[in-house]
């Protein structure tokens, strides 16, 4: 298998663009990523999404996109893994460039989610559950989260209050970003004063939904040359792992049994351990995901990740930067974009190009993307050479 590296880069802010269609908030991100890259035409087009049928009434993504930004006769294929589609698209492009099957690859996270009352956006994100056990029960998707952080906190003592840091470092970050949606610092006070959604889970626990789109073009390393200012970023690791839909079917409902095998695959492909990773874009849909991430990936023992937030070891200083450019919570969470904004961020921020949140010596960055409520996870590591 050949080693991949990521060529170009591009994305759109995440927002409420009442005045762009799906094909444009995904076209405008593509073109971004070609202009960084150099290329005008690639082999292959993969597209991670989730709710179009749902919210734009648009299947087959793949020619959809193809058609718009000019990549007639090529391949392209729409990949979904629910808030997992951004990176699943990326790992099918990158087998298949590894393999040798295509010499370039574009890959395109986007979704349109503020075009639908917020009820039926609620009602189409609950198809990441279990439509027979869990939704057709009357819980929605907020609500398995908020049974999930309720248990966390029986178990191991910790206070609502305790998981503020999370957010906060979030809104922060995201203070430098101009892509993120949310660009206003917050602190414990309006944290614990926040509406509530669905007990424990308030609405600053809780990313912010938007329209946007996220690309990147992959290519064989041997084709890319470190440059001054501008090192060679290459995939390292990348695996993909699967636990029940259901959150009550788990043997352990407070362990991403997924999160943990994915990173361990990507971690030994990549030589590396969570010592070695620099920073850490994880899936912050919810503050206890937050947690619960960087227990499963190695970075703190079981019930101790919310300690990695009361001791500012999560910010860009800290010894596990996470969300440097906002996270879900604050940049926003396009579901089936969010997979490929957090690996432009790492690819950002192993490049250096992360005014204000610049991780200093970053070399080797983590992204991890989950579908669901854990069900679907993948894991990808980056180098800087």
């Amino acid at each position: 298998m050949r080693k991949v590296a990521i060529l170009g880069i591009g994305q759109t802010k995440v927002d409420e663009h009442w005045d762009l269609s799906l094909r444009e908030i995904g076209g405008n991100a593509a073109f971004a990523a070609m202009q960084d890259a150099g290329m005008e035409k690639v082999d292959a087009l993969f597209v991670g999404n989730m709710l179009s049928p749902l919210v734009s009434a648009q299947n087959q993504l793949g020619t959809f996109f193809s058609d718009w930004i000019g990549l007639w006769g090529r391949e392209a294929v729409k990949v979904e893994a629910a808030c997992g589609s951004g990176a699943a698209a990326l790992r099918a492009g990158l087998m298949a460039v590894a393999a040798g099957d295509v010499e370039s690859a574009l890959v395109v996270g986007v979704e349109k989610m503020t075009d639908k009352a917020g009820r039926d956006v609620t009602a189409a994100l609950a198809t990441a559950a279990d439509a027979d056990y869990e939704v057709e029960q009357g819980i929605s998707f907020v609500g398995i989260n908020a049974l999930v952080m309720r248990r966390y906190m029986h178990e191991y003592g910790w206070k609502h209050e305790d998981f503020a840091p999370f957010s906060i470092n979030a809104h922060a970050n995201a203070m430098h970003n101009p892509f993120a949606r949310l660009h206003e610092k917050i602190t414990v006070e309006k944290f614990e004063k926040s509406s509530m959604v669905a007990t424990p889970i308030n609405l600053l626990d809780a990313s912010p939904i938007g329209d946007g789109a996220a690309a990147a073009i992959i290519v064989p390393a041997d084709k890319v040359v470190s440059v001054p200012g501008r090192p060679r970023i290459t995939v390292a690791g990348s695996a993909s792992a699967t636990d029940s839909i259901a959150v009550h079917s788990r043997k352990d409902p407070l362990f991403l049994s997924a999160a943990y095998q994915s990173a361990k695959r990507a971690y030994e492909m990549a030589g590396v351990g969570p010592e070695d990773i620099d920073v850490f874009e994880l899936h912050d849909a919810f503050s206890i995901m937050s947690a619960l991430s960087l227990e499963a990936c190695g970075f703190a023992e079981r019930g101790q990740g919310v300690r990695l937030g009361l001791d500012n070891e999560i910010s860009p200083t800290g010894r596990v930067p996470v969300c440097t450019r906002g996270g879900l919570k604050a940049r926003g969470h396009p579901v089936g974009a969010t997979g490929m904004y957090q690996v432009v961020e790492v690819v950002q921020q192993l490049r250096g190009e992360c005014n204000g949140t610049q991780v200093d010596g970053a070399t080797i960055g983590m992204a991890q993307n989950i579908g669901g409520s854990g069900a679907t996870i993948l894991t990808h590591v980056l180098k800087a050479e």
